[in-house]
């Protein structure tokens, strides 16, 4: 059973892993999160804030999602959003 004092902070489980395939491949570096929501603004559907520091995003967001995330990760102003085409590792 979780612990309900330690936030949930990470990514949000995808609803179909097959949706990777052809995708892309999301990684938010949490030790580096700060929090200010920039990502929550430019991609809602993608990146949600609970509470005031557990981020949720969505790991494996389908290709036609590419432009709001990238709008994310360059709205990040410490740059702790990595995009990544899914199944090939590279930017």
């Amino acid at each position: 059973m979780p612990d309900p004092n330690v936030p949930d902070i990470g990514p949000s489980p995808s609803p179909d892993p097959s949706r990777a395939a052809g995708g892309l491949r999301v990684t938010v570096d949490l030790n580096r999160c700060q929090a200010y929501a920039q990502c929550c603004y430019a991609a809602p559907d993608h990146f949600t804030l609970h509470g005031a520091e557990a981020l949720h995003y969505d790991p494996a967001p389908t290709a036609a999602a590419r432009d709001a995330i990238e709008r994310a990760r360059v709205s990040c102003p410490i740059q702790a959003i990595l995009v990544e085409d899914a199944g090939s590792g590279h930017p």
